[in-house]
């Protein structure tokens, strides 16, 4: 079941509404890679459910299984690309679980997010990106979320308002002839 699909027990998920309230913000996503964010007043954070996959990244925490189910629900706004392996840093499989990554599907597309200008980490599929290379894959798919694609996924209001904040000091930084090229963050 996708979390945009009414429970039996439960009614329309809050998925849902989740898109509702959110929906000015899906409607103007910026394509610059160099455009600064404006916070919100009417931000809305994406709350996990039970049973839920989040990504933390210190105070930035994304629900992963309802950013997953917007992106199954929206294929055409973000394409499947190939990665090579290469391109992606080897952050160390040693914290990981070996059972995940022995049992990490690597034909799922894993997910980047931009997180400066140019600057794409991994938020979702490191287990598939250990077991790959394992077993000496060289590419795997991926779906590429451009800031501020990822950010309604953003679990708390005061991690949406850092990440404005982080996001606004990486534009200045980049500044506006930059000519940054689309990398993955080492």
């Amino acid at each position: 079941m996708f979390l945009d699909e009414p429970s039996r027990t439960r009614g329309p998920s809050r998925y849902s509404a989740f898109l509702r309230c959110h929906r000015e913000i899906f409607s103007t996503v910026i394509n610059s890679v160099s455009s600064k964010l404006k916070l919100d007043a009417k931000f809305e954070p994406c709350p996990p459910e039970a049973g839920d996959e989040l990504f933390p990244n210190g105070i930035f925490e994304f629900n992963i299984s309802r950013l997953l189910a917007f992106i199954h629900t929206h294929p055409e706004r973000f394409p499947l690309e190939l990665l090579e392996l290469t391109d992606i840093p080897n952050c160390g499989d040693a914290d990981l679980d070996e059972a995940a990554i022995g049992s990490a599907d690597s034909s799922r597309p894993i997910l980047l997010a931009e997180i400066a200008p140019g600057r794409y980490n991994v938020i979702d599929g490191h287990h598939r990106i250990a077991k790959a290379r394992r077993e000496g894959i060289s590419t795997l798919t991926c779906h590429r979320l451009r800031c501020p694609e990822h950010v309604p996924f953003l679990t708390s209001a005061t991690a949406y308002e850092k990440y404005v904040e982080y996001w606004n000091t990486k534009v200045d930084a980049a500044g506006p002839d930059s000519g940054v090229a689309p990398r993955l963050a080492r």
